[in-house]
């Protein structure tokens, strides 16, 4: 550019950074240029430069595919967007390796603030310079590990003992468990133990057997099967989260299973039109995604309080599926 208007590089930036002296008809030929050229500025390298923040939040999601994600990365942008924020997003693919890949990219461009939905078997100690620098730090669905930070989590265990508490009311005493892998996910142990809460508060038996797993939905589906063969087979199923729900019903469907009472974690695109449709224990991923939002420009605000979590409630939406009696 500094060539096509017949003036110094330094000068450009000048008049690009309203950074120094310039004449004004100087100026007028270089943002003529820019508009001609229709020249964008690189505010990371410049933010790099100086020293400054970028006005972008980095979110790190485990899936891209997974729309529980999708719908909190809106949550969050709809609550950013006024200040002037623009939300980067990357995917972990679930892995602790990737995600730290991801943070340090974020971190080399000095992002305003970091949002993270951990992967299983990560660990968040690097951070804790950061934190202590005062770059606001927030996880969501899932807590930190090995630091302590903003975060923002579903209600799991009160969520997942009401949905199973609403099978045990409709008459269930045999209800399959399908959840996430690997078992000691955060979430996957809190909706676990909602499980086994609501058996216990009941007087019912656990039964391990009942107990099964898959990541995917097709795993989930070849889980639900799995139950539905045993000698003595559940009379209902709570799934414990949305690819575990689609793979249950997809095992239903498969196996011409109508009578078999069904409750999933999450709320799914097109659940009432299932047959029947879905009765589900829903998150409020949007809400969740603005809460994040609404912590990290309180830090950026200046708040230094000290690291909160924010419990976000779920509900039980009954629609026909988890009323079905044995």
């Amino acid at each position: 550019m500094a060539r096509e208007v017949g003036v110094t590089a330094k000068t450009v930036s000048r008049v690009l950074n309203d950074d120094g002296p310039v004449a004004v008809e100087t100026r007028e030929r270089v943002m003529a240029a820019v508009a001609r050229l229709g020249y964008q500025p690189n505010l990371m390298a410049r933010n790099m430069r100086v020293g400054a923040r970028d006005a972008a939040i980095g979110l790190v999601i485990p899936e891209m595919g997974n729309p529980f994600f999708g719908t909190v990365a809106g949550g969050i942008e709809s609550a950013i967007r006024t200040r002037g924020l623009t939300l980067i997003v990357g995917s972990s693919s679930e892995t602790a390796v990737l995600e730290q890949s991801l943070i340090a990219a974020f971190l080399g461009r000095r992002v305003s603030a970091l949002m993270i939905v951990p992967s299983a078997a990560s660990d968040h100690r690097h951070l804790r310079t950061e934190r202590v620098a005062g770059l606001p730090i927030v996880f969501l669905d899932r807590p930190a590990v090995g630091m302590t930070a903003d975060s923002v989590v579903s209600a799991n265990r009160e969520g997942a003992k009401t949905g199973v508490a609403h099978l045990i009311a409709h008459g269930h005493r045999r209800i399959g468990f399908v959840g996430d892998l690997p078992a000691t996910l955060y979430t996957r142990r809190e909706r676990f133990q909602g499980y086994r809460d609501a058996l216990a508060e009941s007087g019912l038996p656990f039964d391990r057997s009942l107990v099964e797993s898959g990541h995917d939905q097709e795993a989930a589906a070849h889980a639900t099967m799995r139950l539905l063969g045993l000698a003595d087979p559940p009379t209902a199923l709570f799934a414990a989260n949305n690819l575990a729900s689609m793979g249950a019903v997809v095992a239903l469907s498969r196996a011409r299973r109508k009578d078999v009472a069904l409750v999933g974690f999450d709320d799914l695109p097109l659940a009432e039109v299932l047959d029947p449709p879905l009765t589900v224990v829903a998150q409020d991923a949007a809400g969740m995604g603005a809460a994040a939002a609404e912590l990290v420009l309180s830090r950026l605000d200046g708040d230094r309080s000290k690291a909160r979590r924010s419990l976000v409630p779920t509900r039980l939406i009954a629609r026909g599926s988890g009323e079905l009696r044995p």
